[in-house]
Formats: structure tokens, C-alpha cells, sequence
């Protein structure tokens, strides 16, 4: 049997009909074989938005960051050190195995130029902002 946390915030997004917020969703779904699910902040400036995720003990190269459909998804593996059989554990709180994380992105930003930065177990993702060209309206004349 998989023990996940309880997320009330996703219940309050199904219950809100995923209206268009920017980066909704963020949480895992048992779909996507993850184990866990890194913590994230998203903030947001006139020019873009930033993610940045707690993903510690994890190398940069069992990180993966892919964008589909104005999806962005984080994913990757923790690795749990090999056990030592003579020690006896008491307590195991840290996170192992496969963790993802998805988001809807808003459709005011530039995919071909986030920047992705992973150092100490934070990966910072910076997402600039384009500006949205409105509709032109044009006077038709009739005869």
C-alpha cells in the first residue's frame, strides 16, 4: 500500500472546475508512476514567472524538464543511499524514488526561452513573459 499526503488545495481546484489561473495543477497524479512530488514557490514580475523546487539529494542529470501542450513538467529519481546491514533504522522521513510535477502554463510566455539553473537541490526555472498581441479591429465599409 502507497501513502501520498493529502493536498486540500487540489481538492479545491477540482471543486473550482480548473478555471484558467496561471500554473494550475502542480500536483501528482498516480498516472504518472511518481512517488513523491517536489515543493515549488511560483512567483510572478511584469516580465515573466519563476519556479523554483526543492529537490534534494537529486543529481542534475536524473532531472528532466520537458514542456507539451503549455505543460511543463518536472520529473526525475532520488536515489536512497545503499543500506548498511548493520545498522538498524529508526526513522526514514526523507523522499525516494520517482517524483514529478506538472503545470498548465499561461499563454503569455516565451517556451523557447525559459532558463533552467539547478544548484544545492534547488532548481530555479525563469519563464519570461511575451506580450500578448489583442485582436485589431477593422472597420468594415459597406456599399
Amino acid at each position: 500500500m502507497k501513502l501520498t499526503k493529502w493536498d486540500p488545495f487540489r481538492e479545491m481546484e477540482g471543486l473550482m472546475g480548473r478555471q484558467d489561473w496561471p500554473f494550475r495543477g502542480g500536483t501528482m497524479t498516480a498516472g504518472e508512476g511518481a512517488d513523491w512530488a517536489p515543493r515549488v514557490d511560483i512567483s510572478e514580475t511584469d516580465t515573466g514567472f519563476t519556479i523554483k523546487a526543492d529537490i534534494p539529494g537529486v543529481k542534475r542529470e536524473d532531472v528532466k524538464i520537458s514542456i507539451e501542450d503549455r505543460v511543463l513538467s518536472i520529473r526525475g529519481e532520488s536515489r536512497q543511499e545503499k543500506e548498511d546491514k548493520s545498522e538498524k533504522m529508526h526513522r526514514v522521513e526523507r523522499f525516494y524514488g520517482s517524483f514529478s510535477r506538472s503545470f498548465t502554463l499561461p499563454e503569455n510566455i516565451d517556451i523557447e526561452k525559459i532558463d533552467a539553473s539547478f544548484k544545492d537541490g534547488l532548481l530555479n526555472l525563469v519563464i519570461p513573459k511575451i506580450e500578448v498581441v489583442k485582436p485589431k479591429s477593422v472597420e468594415v465599409e459597406i456599399k
